[in-house]
């Protein structure tokens, strides 16, 4: 079979962690593309009996076996339409990346980074001031980049305050962002009162704020969903304020299904319930 029969259909590589319970990272992000009919392939950074929200679960670190992995796609010649990044576990994970980057993201290939370092203002645990320095070196070659509110402070190097964010102080957050090169930035999950508020950049220095009424409560997820479909709808050519919009709406509508079935907030959110609406 000549290599470039396995590049007819239009692909997204995935780097992320496998969790089985609790409806996040990989999990997620398949069933989405897939639904939106570009073929997902993933690379697994991790395997998780279930997320680390829970007390307790049960974790298989696969940095060592990522090359392995990368190398026998490479000896098949494959090429993707997008690349999109999530949690990273460590330092070395961020520079497999970047090395999996230098392979496969050809000259037409959209980069998706979701800086996954922190929420509510703070770091994750597993978050060193090093690791934050390498996911900026990361966020540099994004094309696109989905960071919530607390990342993009990191990123920017900006003081968190848990205040209401004046405008112009979230443009300047997106100045300082689109500084370190992504040509596309939405900033999510910034709290407006009864809403919550998505702020975006484009290329041409548009700004646009999009806002949905608050539902429920924030639930584990939710970021993978969004992300998910931002990465496929830009290699289906929507336009990104129409795909900020979507997954706005798509997580919205997650969550009040997930109130709803009265589902656990550490279970995420029932996305399955809904999917058929997503096109």
């Amino acid at each position: 079979m000549a290599e470039s029969d396995h590049n007819r259909q239009k692909k997204i590589a995935v780097i992320n962690d496998m969790t089985g319970f609790g409806r996040c990272s990989l999990a997620v992000a398949i069933p989405i593309i897939s639904k939106l009919k570009i073929q997902c392939c993933w690379v697994p950074t991790a395997v998780l009996s279930n997320h680390t929200g829970f007390p307790s679960y049960f974790l298989d670190d696969y940095t060592g076996h990522f090359r392995d992995y990368t190398k026998e796609w490479e000896k098949l010649g494959l090429t993707f339409n997008g690349i999109s990044t999530g949690f990273l576990g460590s330092k070395e994970q961020v520079q497999l990346v970047a090395e999996f980057l230098d392979t496969f993201a050809g000259k037409n290939t959209v980069v998706e980074v979701d800086p996954v370092m922190g929420d509510y203002g703070r770091k994750y645990s597993s978050y060193t001031d090093e690791m934050c320095r390498e996911m900026k070196t990361l966020v540099r070659r994004a094309d696109i980049i989905t960071p919530n509110l607390t990342e993009a402070c990191i990123l920017t190097d900006t003081p968190y305050h848990d205040g209401r964010w004046k405008m112009a102080e979230l443009k300047e957050l997106l100045k300082e962002l689109a500084n370190l090169g992504p040509e596309k930035i939405v900033i999510t999950g910034i709290p407006q009162g009864e809403f919550l508020a998505n702020l975006s950049y484009y290329g041409d220095g548009r700004v646009r704020l999009t806002r949905q009424y608050r539902v429920g409560e924030q639930r584990n997820g939710t970021g993978d969903v969004f992300s998910a479909i931002v990465a496929a709808d830009a290699v289906n050519g929507v336009p990104f304020d129409k795909s900020v919009r979507k997954a706005s709406r798509f997580v919205k509508q997650c969550i009040m299904k997930s109130v709803e079935l009265g589902i656990p907030i550490t279970d995420g959110v029932a996305f399955e319930e809904v999917l058929d609406s997503l096109h």
